[in-house]
């Protein structure tokens, strides 16, 4: 009956809403419009009720909706055919931008937060699980972690299987995985990636479940209990995926300042877009971390090897038979993110060109076993990866009129300002409302600049010819000795850069002597604004190209765990540690002996067990020891990864504070602050340094 009242009270207020979007307006009617808007949307943003959430959605749709219908009829008229051909193609770039918003309004109002299902008392109930690791070129000292994590999993022995699947076919693994005692399966070819890999293991292994995980994601001691639970809730549940979490800094996070106070790129996918999806049943595989159940696997012939984004093809395929499939937004896992920009561009490119295929070949508009809802939330994934044109037409656009003075919206700028701004400000202040604690307002921007450029043509060329590319490795754990700017991913930024820098100069001196000129200054205005407005995000996503050394072969994490250290006179002393990794740890002092007194041994001490590990002094104050493990065997290493890596809140963090879009904006302007200023040091220092050297000769 409920269901019933809202469809009838939506159609009664589609004739209001068609009134919103169509009527015109003049420029000072539309500002009166525009403001009175805004004003209602603050006065609504002091509820946190979700009700009011959806209120405002619907009224950010209907101003873009508006703002659309605005460029459709009134701007579309253009003097020349190179005019013709440029505002078009504009007027493409924000049609896309429109159905994105809609598409990801679709995705996020309506998040669904999922709880752990308890498995049964009786262990005989729990299904059987395999584990896979597979691997390819990541060297053992990747992999070895990963693996000794899956051997930490609380599950019953007998009723979990731990398998290394090697493509790469090297001796070392094998060794290794006969010492520690779990699968080593290989094969003759390397036909289809990572897809074939996962269905050649499935021919020899029997799980009624199969846990797969990257060779670099590290699991956490309660992985299967909190996600296992769920098949046996529901028979015809065929995947359960949770977040990917990354314990090392991706490249925005380590070459910006500011990185690490704002959430990494990949939270608002693995958090209201997923949540969104599985309130629609649209849950995407993403390759890891997740748990399938096999015999929906096999009803499909096993993971999907058409495309080179196997993950988000085999949920699909799977969708389509019918099967459920669900997120559980807990990170329950964690690996390493690409350490440099252009890994990251490399990976990128991949799923782009993967997302690309499937929207060629498998589109999930058309064909059967969908819901409406299903197929809007993958087209909104497939779509997303189309960005690069869009974005690049967005920065270059106001080079028409500032440097070859083209008029590529006919209309006069008080009447752009007036549609276009509330159409802005809504939609960016909704989308900080909705995702606020997974992506800061602008910081979409800096992350889509990044790449646009490069994944172009790729999406392009796969567009056209679906069929081309293969399946590309992402390169992890590699370190990097000395900082160095990498002047050739962000060339492409540069070169626009420097012609939006150009054009703003030419269209101030041209709004300073417009009588001259003959033009219309709140015209130059307009497009002025655009070119700074975008020379910003651009400088942003340039400042990301300053790549910062990375000598830590193993990641710390702020851990607080009572040790006792144990020294070389043997006396003892108790104390906590500060960070712990794999290859060491940072304690508080617990007094100043460790100045005088070598330490031989730390003592962990868990709840239920202790941990004692040799170490060596690395550096030392009154404050604070570092030490640094001395090798230690396989066993104790298993131990040492049970407490740093596999704790079962290993991962949950507190939330990032709410956004606020004035103050990301900020964030931006200081991370292109410091480009100039960092750069402009770093050139006085080599200066300096030849200066001396010359001296010295």
């Amino acid at each position: 009956m409920k269901k019933f009242l809202l469809i009838v009270l939506a159609l009664a207020l589609l004739p209001v809403a068609a009134l919103v979007i169509i009527t015109p307006m003049d420029s000072q009617k539309q500002y009166i419009f525009g403001l009175l808007s805004i004003g209602i949307l603050f006065l609504m943003g002091l509820s946190k009720n979700r009700t009011v959430s959806v209120i405002m959605v619907v009224m950010s749709v209907l101003m873009s909706t508006r703002y659309m219908y605005f460029r459709t009829t009134q701007t579309l008229h253009f003097n020349s055919e190179i005019e013709a051909i440029l505002g078009i193609g504009l007027f493409m770039a924000e049609v896309y931008v429109w159905i994105m918003l809609l598409l990801s309004y679709l995705q996020t109002t309506f998040p669904l937060k999922r709880t752990i299902v308890p498995l049964p008392d009786d262990t005989s109930l729990w299904p059987t699980v395999d584990v896979y690791i597979p691997t390819y070129n990541e060297s053992l000292d990747v992999v070895r972690d990963t693996v000794l994590a899956a051997q930490c999993i609380d599950y019953p022995r007998d009723k979990v299987k731990i398998y290394i699947l090697d493509d790469g076919k090297r001796r070392e693994f094998a060794a290794f995985a006969t010492d520690v005692g779990v699968g080593y399966i290989t094969r003759n070819d390397n036909s289809h990636a990572k897809a074939g890999n996962l269905n050649h293991a499935m021919k020899i292994t029997q799980g009624e479940l199969i846990c797969v995980f990257d060779c670099d994601h590290v699991a956490t001691r309660i992985f299967l209990q909190a996600t296992v639970g769920a098949f046996l809730q529901d028979p015809k549940l065929a995947l359960i995926q949770t977040p990917h979490y990354f314990y090392s800094p991706d490249p925005f996070e380590r070459n910006l300042s500011v990185g690490r106070n704002i959430p990494n790129e990949g939270m608002l996918f693995y958090g209201p877009i997923q949540q969104g999806n599985d309130n629609w049943n649209a849950t995407f595989f993403c390759g890891s971390c997740a748990v399938i159940r096999r015999s929906a696997l096999e009803e499909i012939g096993g993971f999907a090897v058409e495309t080179v984004t196997e993950d988000a093809h085999t949920a699909l395929k799977m969708q389509r038979r019918g099967w459920n499939s669900a997120f559980l937004d807990i990170p329950l896992a964690a690996g390493l993110a690409t350490e440099r920009l252009v890994l990251h561009v490399i990976q990128r490119t991949r799923w782009a060109r993967g997302m690309t295929q499937i929207f060629r070949m498998d589109n999930p508009l058309f064909g059967r076993g969908l819901t409406l809802q299903q197929r809007l939330c993958y087209l909104s994934a497939m779509l997303y990866y189309q960005f690069a044109l869009p974005r690049i037409a967005f920065v270059t656009a106001p080079l028409a009129y500032l440097l070859f003075n083209l008029n590529i919206i006919h209309s006069s700028a008080s009447l752009i300002f007036a549609y276009a701004l509330p159409h802005l400000f809504l939609a960016i202040y909704v989308n900080s409302r909705l995702n606020g604690r997974y992506r800061y307002s602008f910081w979409g921007e800096i992350y889509d600049l990044v790449l646009a450029f490069h994944i172009a043509l790729p999406t392009a060329v796969t567009m056209l010819f679906p069929k081309r590319g293969k399946f590309n490795v992402t390169d992890k754990g590699a370190l990097l000795d000395v900082g160095y700017f990498d002047f050739r991913v962000v060339r492409p930024h540069l070169i626009v850069a420097i012609l939006l820098a150009a054009g703003v100069v030419a269209g101030i001196v041209r709004a300073c002597a417009h009588d001259y000129f003959g033009v219309d200054p709140w015209v130059i205005a307009l497009n002025v604004g655009w070119g700074i407005y975008c020379l910003i995000f651009l400088l942003g996503a340039i400042a990301v190209a300053r790549e910062t050394r990375q000598v830590r072969k193993t990641i710390r994490i702020d851990v607080e765990i009572p040790v006792l250290l144990h020294y070389a006179s043997g006396i003892v002393s108790r104390t906590t540690t500060q960070d712990l990794s794999m290859g060491g740890c940072r304690i508080a002092a617990p007094d100043d002996r460790h100045l005088k007194d070598e330490i031989e041994e730390v003592e962990l001490l868990l709840q239920s067990e202790a941990i004692t590990i040799p170490v060596q002094t690395v550096t030392a104050d009154e404050n604070t020891i570092r030490l640094m493990f001395e090798e230690m065997p396989l066993a104790r290493r298993r131990e040492l990864v049970r407490v740093v890596l596999a704790r079962a809140d290993a991962w949950v963090n507190p939330p990032k504070p709410q956004d606020n879009p004035f103050r990301s904006l900020l964030t931006i302007l200081r991370s292109v602050f410091e480009l100039f200023w960092l750069s402009w040091t770093q050139r006085r220092k080599n200066r300096r340094l030849a200066e001396q050297e010359n001296r010295a000769a």
